[in-house]
């Protein structure tokens, strides 16, 4: 929710900036030309839209795998090659340990998010759990 309250606020304040830059930069001959002043704007959207790549993060999981999609790039992973779900102490954010041992982060599923980042992570265990195969009895 924070970043559909920050992109807008980043467009409108950089458009206020770009609109007030007029007439002499200060002791110097320059001066502020309509082209910084579109500049300015630009920048404004370009924040934006960075801040909007965070909205796009996404923890999926059922009984054959879980999609991971953070800021930049996604992951599609069957639960095979998944060994745990990790949240550690002081760590930003939850992580997929893989068997080859890489670490996946999970941005989507938060520190910060308190409660419900700890339902998300026990549900994930859950579903990670529930496909593991079961040992074969002797």
């Amino acid at each position: 929710m924070m970043c559909w309250i920050l992109a807008p606020a980043l467009v409108v304040t950089f458009t206020a900036l770009g609109l007030a830059l007029h007439g002499s930069t200060g002791q110097g001959a320059a001066t502020f030309q309509r082209g910084d002043s579109f500049a300015m704007i630009g920048l404004g959207v370009l924040g934006a839209a960075i801040v909007l790549l965070f909205t796009r993060v996404r923890v999926e999981a059922d009984a054959n795998g879980v999609r991971v999609r953070n800021v930049l790039g996604s992951y599609n992973l069957p639960w095979e090659v998944v060994r745990a779900v990790r949240f550690d102490r002081g760590s930003p954010w939850a992580s997929l340990e893989l068997h080859d041992d890489e670490l996946i982060p999970m941005i989507a599923v938060q520190a910060v998010d308190k409660d419900s980042a700890v339902v998300g992570v026990r549900a994930l265990r859950a579903l990670h759990q529930s496909a593991q195969p079961v040992p074969a009895a002797s």
